[in-house]
């Protein structure tokens, strides 16, 4: 009982801190674009499918994978941000809208590049690490570590550098961040750059560890939207607790009871956040105009 106790929890993690990346990178752009991006799921979509290609498909390096990837997905948010998303810049219902055809073309434009066939791809460290008796596969320990090394390098982009401050400002109030001097034109770009980049390496990290079709970003989308609700729509210490606590609920329901009961509870907890806690677990309210 102990050994299945300790790999649920190892489950949970893993899952858990690839929501973390999708909800961080999701409620960044809302708390500071105040966009909600329906989109977010088919850039984690695209950064796997790019690093399917490349590491599972044409044997191009690991390091040199992930960067290519990342990188190429980032540089598509750019675009889709200028093209797009800069448009419907604090317009929250039309931006949605935006977002939903962005996803539309990004899905179909991988369809019509690569069909609808599933990558699978190999495991970047094959084999277990075998711990007391209990077996952790390599896979999904690279999947939380990885995961851990961005979310602590974000923390240190936000909380110890120019332009990380100058983002938390702009977060707070766009008006009076510019007001002071700091340029939202370029925050912003910055911002959305920053939260597609995100979603494309949690994308990179699954990869190996579940197979890779155009179709694998709804999922995603939906899971970091309810996570930052239960978080706090724009706070990322809500979206890694949100993370979490929906990666454990997921594994420990589908491990002792049944995935479909996984679902439920998640949705009734978002339910009590929402009627308790409007502005989620760590969200800050709305102040009145």
């Amino acid at each position: 009982m102990e050994i299945i106790l300790v790999q649920t929890v190892v489950n949970g993690l893993m899952v858990g801190m690839i929501y973390v990346l999708m909800a961080i990178g999701f409620t960044m752009v809302f708390g500071i674009m105040r966009i909600v991006n329906f989109a977010h799921g088919e850039f984690y979509m695209v950064g796997a499918f790019l690093f399917a290609i490349l590491y599972g498909s044409n044997d191009v390096p690991f390091s040199i994978s992930v960067l290519l990837a990342v990188g190429a997905t980032a540089l598509l948010g750019l675009l889709m941000e200028r093209i797009v998303f800069r448009r419907f810049r604090g317009n929250e219902l039309n931006g949605m809208i935006a977002s939903v055809g962005v996803a539309l073309i990004l899905q179909n434009s991988v369809l019509l590049m690569w069909g609808s066939s599933s990558r699978t791809v190999p495991p970047v460290i094959s084999g277990v690490l075998s711990v007391g008796g209990i077996v952790f596969p390599w896979s999904r320990l690279v999947v939380i570590i990885g995961a851990i090394v961005a979310v602590v390098s974000l923390n240190l982009l936000i909380g110890h550098t120019r332009i990380g401050r100058a983002m938390r400002a702009v977060a707070q109030d766009a008006e009076i961040a510019q007001v002071q001097g700091i340029r939202v034109d370029v925050i912003f770009p910055v911002a959305f750059v920053l939260g597609v980049s995100l979603a494309a390496f949690a994308g990179v990290l699954m990869a190996p560890v579940l197979s890779v079709s155009p179709f694998i970003g709804l999922a995603p989308t939906l899971k970091a939207f309810v996570i930052v609700v239960i978080g706090g729509l724009g706070s990322v210490p809500g979206a890694v607790a949100g993370g979490l606590l929906i990666g454990l609920i997921e594994s420990f329901a589908g491990t002792f009871v049944s995935a479909s009961l996984s679902e439920i509870l998640q949705f009734l907890v978002v339910i009590a956040v929402v009627l308790l806690r409007p502005q989620g677990l760590l969200g800050r309210k709305e102040r009145e105009a």
